[in-house]
């Protein structure tokens, strides 16, 4: 499944159109390429999972590709979501839009497009990568300090606490790592393991500063140990989340553990639910429901707009740039009708003929009579993306505010047991 709009091209005719452009730039410039002439060039826009929907991204992918090539070259971008992570292709063409110039890959265009998407995460409120270094990594390794630390990690921060003890020698560090729970495997390269490692881990495999060697240097004060980057464990999250229904996990055959954990977590959630309905005036149980709906109404609301407007913009897209196609190749077709719809016409104009006949189809699917001037269709596009930046604004607070409401009435509900006599009451209702 995927989300897509048109920049000055149709997505259903855009390789078709790219060809056109290609040979109306060699009509007028006089230069041609051989086979290895770029028709196209493909950029790839990832964000992270959660933060984005799917019409956000494509929001923001569009104006990505519109500020770095300043609005001068069509393009497509397209928004999937098949993956974890909701990511954009963006496709723009190498011809200009009037078709005097290329598109040239310049050096260090890279950091131009990364400096360029950072800025628009920022003005969205959207995460990014801080000092990215300009080589392939992992995923796990990109998400940094927001995923479990890894064995070795867990282990240098262990050392780097026992040296913070001052031990007098090595045997004496060694004591403390196996008070913190560590096992010792002594030998020419002693090696630890912790109590959920499945293999031990020597110690020149941890990196600088963390061999034998460099260890006894710094007991002995030759040298001072530089510790590793801290461990930075994810920031609680103080959101309000939905009960768990423990008998029912219970029944799912969760183990003893669960139940614990599971108690404690919904003694958190309820303290934080309480703490929302203190802070809000929401002592009423009437007022919260009134709230609910008031909140679930202005987000429906404010959805209805954008995608009101985001359809009439991919409209005048579509509807633009067929017009401009229509007048640029209605002399050929005029000449194509002429010649009595010749084959050997069609076969020497075939290019702009489709164009022709794509674009006329288009009017007829929008029941276009009149065409609207093209400097018309760009003032009503520009008023339309104006508006509805601000709405997008009103949209995510208006979002987010009816989860969490919507979230804290379903544990109260839970907690009142509202929600299973409501439930009782539909089914005797149609029972009868």
């Amino acid at each position: 499944m995927s989300v897509g709009q048109g920049y000055e091209c149709d997505s259903r005719t855009a390789d078709a159109e790219s060809l056109f452009s290609k040979r109306q730039y060699a009509a007028l410039t006089g230069r041609t390429r051989g086979a290895d002439d770029v028709i196209a060039y493909h950029l790839r826009q990832s964000f992270v999972p959660g933060e984005v929907t799917p019409e956000e991204a494509n929001r923001i992918g569009c104006e990505l590709a519109k500020r770095f090539t300043d609005g001068n070259h069509a393009f497509i971008a397209c928004t999937h979501i098949d993956k974890y992570h909701i990511h954009n292709h963006i496709i723009w063409n190498s011809m200009s839009l009037d078709c005097t110039r290329k598109f040239r890959n310049f050096w260090g265009n890279t950091r131009a497009v990364r400096r360029l998407n950072d800025t628009l995460c920022i003005e969205n409120g959207l995460s990014i990568v801080e000092n990215p270094k300009y080589h392939g990594k992992s995923y796990n390794k990109w998400l940094g300090d927001r995923v479990k630390p890894s064995n070795r990690e867990l282990l240098r921060v262990a050392i780097d606490t026992a040296l913070a003890q001052k031990p007098a020698y090595f045997d004496a560090l060694l004591k403390l790592l196996q008070d913190a729970g560590y096992e010792i495997k002594p030998g020419k390269i002693p090696a630890l393991r912790g109590k959920n490692q499945k293999r031990f881990i020597r110690l020149d495999t941890l990196g600088n500063g963390y061999s034998e060697a460099e260890l006894r240097a710094v007991l002995s004060g030759e040298k001072a140990h530089q510790p590793r980057k801290k461990i930075v464990w994810p920031a609680p999250d103080k959101k309000v989340n939905l009960l768990v229904d423990i008998q029912a996990k219970i029944r799912a055959r969760k183990g003893v553990g669960y139940e614990r954990w599971a108690k404690v977590f919904n003694l958190k959630q309820m303290a934080q639910t309480l703490n929302y309905l203190t802070e809000h005036n929401l002592l009423e149980y009437n007022a919260l429901v009134a709230k609910a709906a008031s909140a679930t109404a202005r987000y429906n609301e404010l959805s209805a707009q954008i995608k009101a407007a985001e359809k009439r913009l991919a409209a005048i897209a579509v509807l633009k740039t067929q017009i401009i196609n229509y007048a640029k190749t209605r002399d050929t077709y005029v000449a194509y009708r002429k010649a009595g719809y010749s084959k050997k016409f069609l076969a020497g104009h075939e290019g702009d003929i489709l164009l022709h006949k794509a674009a006329k189809k288009v009017f007829d699917e929008l029941g276009v009579k009149k065409l609207p001037t093209v400097k018309s269709l760009q003032a009503e596009y520009a008023a339309l993306l104006a508006e509805k930046k601000v709405t997008y604004a009103d949209y995510r607070k208006a979002r987010d505010e009816m989860k969490e409401i919507l979230t804290v009435k379903a544990n109260v509900d839970h907690l009142l047991g509202t929600g299973r006599r409501e439930a009782e009451k539909e089914k005797e209702h149609g029972q009868r």
